[in-house]
């Protein structure tokens, strides 16, 4: 087996995880915004280093057998609302308006005036109205029409469209047409759906695009797999853009409902705490929440989303005083300038500058020793920003600091999990760990898993993702001889499909269902459940598993006492132990730190860890 190579790229740091078939090794790189793909290169030399490759770059690559992607790029994007003008062109001024409302203020960023209602008009009427959404700055056009006729209407103006704006002519400009993105849904969630995948269009294809064949000038043998926020992966060309959004978040649920099930929890909550956000989750289980029709920034969607949910808060969160309590965030200083005490510029007060105060962060070792803390500082921000506003004295401010950091996730957690126990939360993210007990506690929670590679845990999760492609064909009734054509069509288009992956048919698994009605009170059935007088869709997944990381025993027989050489002078002073020295059944009481390259993990008084025998720690309220 080659190499199975996963990449999260993240607003700040680009997380890499690799599986040669005997060991996991994992690597991280400054992600670099003006041009994502030399973060990915440079992932890869590093993870080259790791590996102990002595090889070149060609030669690694070329040993890899899938590498699967995901990026943050498009989440940013909407964000930032940095891409493309949109028009839109609607049934009537009606359509339009619910449109507008369901999402005002993204509709401003993405569409603002330039829209159109064409409902009576002719063909030449409506040929003109897209002329002069044009010259409003329009560089995208989304059509969503409305009623029964919708699928027919589109067609038709599609080829009046195509024949007033020849596609071969520099002139021409890029059509959406809701009906071919999102069959079936309801009207607003088609818009909403073209809307977001027209603007997140042009610099996801432009980037993956640019990655692939970087990659392949390097001899990849497989094509480049993106990661999608449905779970599944598929190569750029099969891949819609509204699919990259939020997909990191996905992996890291992908990989805690592995966890989960491995380790047997039922109800559970999952913290990745990274620079800017955290990011949670609630499992029933062992599976993540799902909503049927997500959505994106407020606007509602026509295709399934988890249910992970993100907090402004994160290691690079500005903490500030208002009215005599510590804020934390919205505000983040992100990686640049980035906290105080990485001497880049930054003067905020932050978590990461006042767990470097508390000693729980060591200034050297930060980062794997690629960056060096500055404690002057750290110090110098957090007194200015808490110490003095607050008149307290510098160990005071640190003590509140994170009382406010750890209560304000407890409460996310807590506004997610409802009013049902939580039976474990696993934590992960670079800032995940060192927090999670403290967090743990206020949310009244007695067990917390950190996974060994918590630090780079979204692109471990990614590994576990198949190549899956969705299907759709509709009938006007679920009648024997419709089902049977639907089938027919539906099978030579992923035949085809899976073929450009790589694929034979009958190497996948096929899941048939059937969607009946349409919008929002359709229902999902089994193929043979549905009514033989109604319409909807014939529906097909196709799933075909590529190889994944190898998990572990979840746990040992019996337990050891681990042994600590080194002390840290953290809250008083406590052991320290490195994860890679430590072996099955090592366990320890705190208050303690368990230190890995990426992330050190706090463990609190009347807490215990034990290394699982997969190597993560579990750990546990002593007593409870």
């Amino acid at each position: 087996m080659g190499l199975l190579v996963n990449i999260d790229n993240g607003g700040t740091l680009t997380d890499i995880c690799a599986f040669d078939g005997e060991r996991v090794v994992h690597a991280k790189t400054l992600t670099t915004p003006h041009d994502l793909t030399e973060c990915l290169m440079a992932g890869l030399e590093t993870l080259g280093e790791n590996l102990g490759w002595e090889g070149d770059l060609v030669q690694l690559v070329a040993a890899i057998d899938h590498l699967r992607y995901s990026t943050t790029q498009g989440t940013n994007a909407i964000a930032q609302r940095k891409g493309p003008r949109l028009g839109l062109l609607v049934a009537n001024e009606a359509q339009a308006t619910a449109i507008r409302e369901a999402a005002p203020e993204l509709f401003a960023g993405l569409v603002d005036t330039r829209w159109a209602a064409i409902d009576g008009v002719s063909t030449l009427e409506a040929v003109q109205s897209v002329r002069a959404l044009i010259a409003d700055g329009a560089s995208r056009l989304v059509i969503c029409l409305d009623g029964d006729r919708a699928p027919d209407a589109e067609a038709d103006l599609r080829r009046a469209l195509y024949a007033a704006f020849p596609r071969h002519l520099l002139g021409a400009v890029p059509l959406l047409f809701s009906t071919d993105l999102a069959p079936g849904a309801d009207p607003v969630r088609r818009a909403w759906s073209g809307l977001v995948n027209a603007f997140l269009h042009p610099s996801m294809e432009q980037f993956l695009h640019h990655a692939e064949d970087k990659l392949r000038r390097h001899r990849i043998r497989n094509p480049l797999l993106v990661f999608r926020n449905d779970g599944g992966s598929t190569r750029v060309s099969r891949t819609i853009a509204l699919h990259t959004y939020s997909s990191g978040p996905r992996g890291g649920a992908v990989g805690a409902a592995v966890l989960a099930r491995h380790y047997g929890f039922e109800r559970f909550v999952s913290i990745d705490i990274g620079g800017t956000t955290t990011d949670l989750a609630i499992f029933e289980k062992g599976e993540v929440a799902e909503h049927r029709f997500g959505d994106v920034d407020g606007a509602p969607i026509a295709f399934p989303v988890a249910d992970v949910r993100s907090v402004a808060v994160g290691g690079g969160s500005v903490l500030s005083v208002a009215e005599g309590e510590i804020r934390v965030g919205p505000e983040s200083m992100g990686a640049l300038p980035g906290p105080a005490c990485f001497g880049r510029g930054g003067t905020a007060a932050t978590m990461t500058d006042v767990m470097l105060l508390a000693g729980i962060l060591d200034p050297d070792s930060y980062f794997g020793g690629k960056l060096t803390l500055d404690r002057e500082r750290a110090e110098k921000a957090v007194r200015a920003h808490i110490a003095d506003p607050l008149g307290i004295d510098l160990d005071q401010a640190i003590a509140s600091a994170m009382q406010a950091y750890d209560g304000k996730i407890a409460h996310a957690i807590a506004d997610l999990a409802g009013d049902g126990a939580i039976d474990a939360m696993i934590a992960f993210g670079g800032a995940g760990p060192m927090s999670a007990c403290g967090i743990a506690e206020k949310a009244d929670i007695g067990r917390v898993l950190v996974p060994r590679f918590a630090a780079v845990f979204s692109a471990f999760g990614i590994g576990f993702s198949p190549v899956r492609h969705d299907h759709a064909e509709p009938v006007s009734a679920f009648a024997p001889d419709q089902v049977e054509r639907a089938r027919s069509a539906l099978e030579k288009r992923a035949a085809r499909a899976m073929e450009s992956e790589g694929f034979a048919l009958d190497e996948c698994e096929l899941r048939w269902r059937a969607l009946v009605g349409s919008g929002d009170e359709a229902q999902s059935l089994p193929l043979d459940q549905a009514p033989a007088d109604a319409a909807g869709l014939v529906t097909l997944e196709v799933v075909r598993a590529i190889p994944s990381t190898a998990l572990g025993p979840a746990s040992q027989s019996t337990e050891s006492e681990a042994a600590s050489t080194e002390q840290r002078a953290a809250m008083g002073g406590m052991p320290l132990y490195r994860l890679e020295a430590l072996s099955p059944a090592d366990g320890a009481s705190g208050p303690c730190l368990v230190e890995e390259q990426f992330f050190t993990a706090w463990i609190r008084p009347g807490w215990r860890f034990a290394i699982t025998g997969n190597h993560d720690l579990l750990v546990e309220r002593e007593g409870a």
